[in-house]
């Protein structure tokens, strides 16, 4: 362990405690029939149009598949001098945006902050509190896909607790300005319907994936709070298309699933691999 690391709190139960069945598992994830099928590539492309993610964090036996779409383009690409990474405050353990300014330790290694990026988002509502982040998986579990994608990541950790819509509008202006002339990647920690059956799970999250696709972060605030759906990173992803609105950026859903892909279940939990990208060039003309 690093000193002054964060402790890993979910190894062992969300993925492997042991350094090598982890980067397995993380393998398995880019193969398996729900993921992209095969590893990710070993040569990138020297551009990057990935600007920012909606990316899945339960155990990965049941997410990592569909996480893996999103890790492998990011695998692709020109690597991001830091990934932002915007979680959940599953327990209620913040008093407002949550800031990690130590290492964060896996079992495959410790990942740096960037110092730099945590004082520019250090602002108005947004402080560091290390005990907010103690218990909590949301973030990271995104570390070891980063750390197996990435040659030398680094990354800073933001818990969003839930709020009113002008509030986490507030904090997506404040991500605006810090990564604004910064080489950041933004990621958005978050499950989508929570225990439902299948069909109601994928008639809800449409409508949650739909306002994200149309990158309107009221639009998705709006239908998650009035249709109830228990998507656990609506502050997150709101506090994301609050950030990025009003930027040329084009909107994909790489997979959607569930959980009951996995093993047989009544009531399911609903995942979906979603990134926002610069448009693609147009074509050279044939001459």
């Amino acid at each position: 362990m690093t000193a002054g690391a964060r402790a890993p709190a979910v190894a062992g139960t969300f993925y492997p405690a042991d350094g090598r069945a982890l980067a397995a598992e993380v393998e398995a994830g880019f193969t398996d029939r729900r993921g992209p099928g095969e590893l990710p590539p070993r040569h990138r492309s020297p551009e990057r149009r990935l600007v920012a993610a909606v990316v899945p964090h339960a155990g990965y036996r049941y997410s990592g598949a569909i996480a893996a779409h999103v890790y492998r383009r990011v695998a692709t690409e020109r690597p991001p001098a830091t990934v932002l990474v915007l979680g959940v405050d599953h327990y209620g353990a913040g008093v407002g945006p949550a800031l990690s300014a130590r290492p964060w330790q896996t079992p495959l290694g410790p990942t740096p902050v960037d110092a730099d990026l945590v004082r520019a988002l250090r602002r108005g509502p947004v402080g560091i509190d290390e005990r907010a982040h103690a218990r909590e998986a949301s973030i990271e579990v995104q570390l070891p896909f980063l750390e197996y994608v990435l040659p030398k990541p680094s990354f800073v950790p933001l818990q969003i607790p839930f709020g009113p819509f002008p509030e986490l509008e507030k904090v997506g202006r404040l991500v605006r300005e810090a990564t604004a002339d910064r080489d950041v990647l933004i990621l958005a920690s978050s499950d989508l319907s929570h225990y439902v059956p299948p069909e109601t799970a994928r008639r809800l999250d449409r409508l949650a994936i739909d306002a994200i696709l149309a990158r309107d972060a009221a639009r998705l605030y709006e239908v998650v709070t009035r249709e109830q759906i228990s998507m656990c990173g609506i502050a997150p992803t709101t506090v994301l298309l609050s950030a990025l609105a009003g930027l040329p950026l084009a909107a994909s859903l790489l997979r959607w699933g569930h959980s009951g892909e996995v093993e047989p279940m009544d009531s399911v939990v609903g995942y979906a691999a979603i990134v926002l990208e610069t448009p693609s060039p147009p074509a050279a003309p044939l001459k």
